[in-house]
């Protein structure tokens, strides 16, 4: 039987057990939770750098988007207010969409 240990999207286990196998699960406390969460992103965005199609791209993006959406109500924060986050930065800082590649910075 293969052990996977990581956390999973919500329907799998039912998915797997639609297959006539069964598996082993367990609920995750809050800091476990974002522990995992934050290690799926990792494999996420590893999965996104990847992508040969933009099809990939994107399913890669929406399954980091829904991490993003489980983290914030793990955190007890809305989309909104990280919404407000990042256009502050944006205006402080700027966005990425000019593809601004830092070489080096003489002191």
């Amino acid at each position: 039987m293969p052990v996977y240990h990581k956390l999973v999207r919500d329907l799998i286990p039912q998915m797997i057990e639609a297959t006539g196998k069964t598996c082993v699960t367990s609920i995750l406390e809050p800091n476990a939770h974002l522990r995992e969460i934050k290690t799926k992103m990792q494999e996420e965005a590893l999965e996104l750098q990847e992508a040969t199609s933009k099809i990939e791209a994107v399913e890669e993006l929406a399954d980091i988007l829904e991490l993003v959406h489980t983290a914030l109500a793990i955190y007890g924060v809305t989309y909104e207010q990280l919404e407000q986050v990042r256009v502050l930065k944006r205006e402080q800082r700027g966005g990425f969409l000019q593809g601004i590649y830092l070489i080096e910075v003489e002191e």
